[in-house]
């Protein structure tokens, strides 16, 4: 599987789901269940990779302005709910995290933001289509820490003065 068909079906998931991540990760496993367990497993381990690439602090300073406040359970899910924006957003926001203020529209953070069953979708769709476990992606450990310059998540000047427009947005 190559980066485009892994947003594709990323994207495909999205289009029907009006914006709700569960509806986004149900569509996800019916989508996956009509590919070979190969090939499920070449999408998890694109999905992994991207999760552990959106492992930053100035990611996770995005989604505590955005959520008001991400603890740990939080920003994992944040950063499924980024994947599943697509490869636009997720793109975006990996270059330039603010930019996250004018990629997203309308934003709710108490459905918007997690999407916790999206990481879940590809294990799912294997187990019902093979009755095993997917098996281990053979990929590189993640990250011990956020990568980049630690950001005090509590510091709001540091944060207003990072993210701006994230701050405007979601903080005032």
């Amino acid at each position: 599987m190559d980066e485009t068909e892994f947003w594709e079906l990323v994207d495909g998931s999205r289009a029907g789901a009006a914006g709700d991540p569960e509806e986004q990760a149900d569509a996800l496993v019916e989508r996956l269940l009509g590919l070979d367990p190969d090939r499920i497993v070449d999408f998890a381990r694109h999905f992994e990779a991207r999760y552990n690439r959106a492992y930053t602090w100035d990611l996770w300073a995005a989604a505590a302005l955005m959520l008001d406040g991400a603890s740990d359970d939080a920003f994992d899910y944040f950063r499924c709910w980024l994947i599943g924006q697509g490869r636009h957003v997720f793109e975006g926001a990996l270059h330039d995290p603010d930019q996250l203020a004018a990629l997203v529209g309308d934003f709710d953070e108490e459905t918007d933001g997690d999407a916790e069953e999206l990481g879940y979708a590809a294990d799912e769709a294997y187990e019902q289509l093979t009755g095993i476990v997917m098996p281990d992606l053979e990929l590189p450990p993640a990250p011990p820490e956020p990568l980049g310059t630690y950001l005090d998540l509590d510091d709001d000047p540091t944060l207003a003065e990072r993210l701006p427009r994230l701050w405007d947005r979601f903080r005032r």
